[in-house]
């Protein structure tokens, strides 16, 4: 039996791919960045009222990113995961508004304490001469 002789290296082939690849890789790319529209040019296409809006609330939108970033800093020095160091940021702030709460609620009660025996006395000082009505405090 004869042998055949090997195929020769198919260099065309390769050099087509080659240049197909690129032109999809560096092509594709470089085809959406040219065709996606700027912020200002977004901005510009915008009607008046919608520009006034937005530049009405871009301050407010700027310090909420910043806060953002500068909460992501801090969970990211630790050596937990971003999302436990926030649930853990989260359960701490929620105890100390609950805390808050509560003081705020006792020093209600206790602005109310005088008040109360006030409005006993009145309604004691008015059973006493039998006058009727009383007085609807809430309690």
């Amino acid at each position: 039996m004869a042998r055949k002789a090997p195929k020769p290296t198919p260099w065309r082939m390769y050099a087509k791919m080659t240049i197909g690849g690129a032109i999809l890789c560096i092509g594709g790319p470089a085809l959406t960045m040219w065709l996606t529209p700027t912020e200002e040019e977004l901005f510009a296409r915008y009607n008046p009222e919608l520009q006034r809006r937005s530049l009405e609330n871009r301050e407010q939108k700027q310090e909420e990113f910043d806060n953002f970033v500068r909460r992501l800093k801090e969970y990211s020095k630790s050596d937990k995961p971003i999302w436990e160091a926030a649930a853990e940021m989260e359960a701490k702030k929620k105890k100390v508004a609950d805390a808050v709460r509560l003081a705020e609620q006792k020093q209600a009660e206790q602005r109310q304490t005088p008040l109360r025996g006030v409005v006993d006395a009145i309604e004691a000082a008015r059973n006493d001469e039998g006058v009727e009505g009383k007085v609807d405090a809430k309690r």
